[in-house]
């Protein structure tokens, strides 16, 4: 019996904790602190914050900005009017200048208070053709169903794209990268955090400087590097560079050249249609590729131990290094491992 009552006290505690969080709108972190609706003809977006994120969704049929205005520690808990006085001590500017819309917040003291300061963000519903130029030193970026070019900076959030297209040129120096759907010319940059590309078409830059990189049904020319972290693809076609110096490099179901190297594992790679070139090189792993060995191919195989099926090949073979041609040579096979072996199709 005393078992039941307590566990109905703490329900009916839990319950009045749960109501009294729904009931303080400052907590809802959904709700904008002030919304601007505009009119007219808009294809552009500039936005500036120092403590929170930028968010715009294009697509929209009106255009309107949503700020929304919360403690940098997250665990105050502010009413409207301790709010208000706050923001007393930032330049707030959401306007239209022409066909742009600019959403700007900053904070006027030099010597501020960092436990006073405030997380201002700015959400954007716009139409599909609009370019943007958004800056945020503390906050995460997401764009999505956009056209046009966007640039973009962060110094410490992440940046999450969907079903952009045109000059993409992204930085973050301490969050991850998340594109999707995206085309034309692609160029993200992270210092501290990993990358995922899928579904995505064009020439694209993807470089971090820690973590990993994943890539999944690319098409196109794609440069793919890592300091700190592993290389993994699948189902890529076009022309891909995937380089890492602290992880391995693995890619599954490529059509088309491939680039691939390493200083710190093994190199993984099946080709399911041979592009212009293959060069596969690790200095502390093995090599081991799957590729079509039917048409005109021109290798020169180096490494501890080297196992591939040889026919029709015109050349010279060692335990250690494969130098000649298949079916007459043709396309540039290069495989080095400097401290392990080399397998082909085994």
């Amino acid at each position: 019996m005393k078992r039941n009552q307590f566990l109905l006290t703490l329900l009916s505690a839990s319950t009045l904790a749960l109501t009294s969080l729904a009931s303080n709108p400052n907590d809802d972190r959904d709700t904008p602190y002030q919304i601007k609706t505009f009119s007219g003809n808009i294809n552009a977006v500039r936005a500036e914050t120092s403590g929170g994120s930028l968010t715009i969704e294009g697509g929209s049929t009106g255009t309107k900005v949503e700020m929304f205005v919360r403690a940098n520690n997250w665990n105050d808990k502010l009413d409207k009017a301790e709010i208000d006085e706050r923001l007393k001590d930032y330049d707030i500017t959401i306007a239209q200048e022409g066909s742009t819309l600019v959403a700007i917040a900053k904070h006027r003291g030099m010597n501020t208070n960092w436990k006073k300061t405030l997380s201002i963000s700015f959400k954007f519903y716009t139409p599909r053709n609009v370019a943007t130029d958004l800056r945020t030193s503390g906050g995460s970026i997401q764009l999505s169903s956009l056209t046009g070019t966007q640039k973009f900076r962060t110094s410490g959030g992440s940046l999450n794209l969907t079903d952009l297209e045109g000059d993409i040129n992204g930085q973050t120096s301490g969050g991850s990268i998340n594109m999707d759907r995206c085309r034309k010319d692609i160029d993200l940059q992270t210092s501290g955090g990993s990358i995922e590309a899928k579904a995505s078409s064009g020439k694209m830059r993807l470089h971090t400087s820690g973590g990993s990189i994943r890539l999944t049904e690319l098409k196109g020319n794609i440069d793919a590097q890592t300091s700190g972290g592993s290389v993994n693809g699948d189902d890529i076609e076009g022309e891909i560079k995937a380089n890492t110096s602290g992880g391995s490099v693995r890619l599954a179901n490529i059509a088309g050249s491939v680039d691939a190297s390493t200083s710190a594992g093994g190199v993984d790679v099946s080709i399911v249609k041979l592009g212009e070139y293959v060069r596969l090189t690790t200095s502390a792993g093995n090599v081991r590729v799957k590729m079509p060995l039917d048409k005109g191919i021109s290798l020169n195989l180096s490494g501890n131990n080297i196992k591939i099926p040889l026919s029709n090949f015109n050349g010279d073979t060692e335990k250690d290094r494969i130098k000649g041609t298949l079916n007459g040579g043709g396309i540039p096979v290069t495989l080095s491992a400097s401290s392990g072996s080399v397998y082909v199709n085994q």
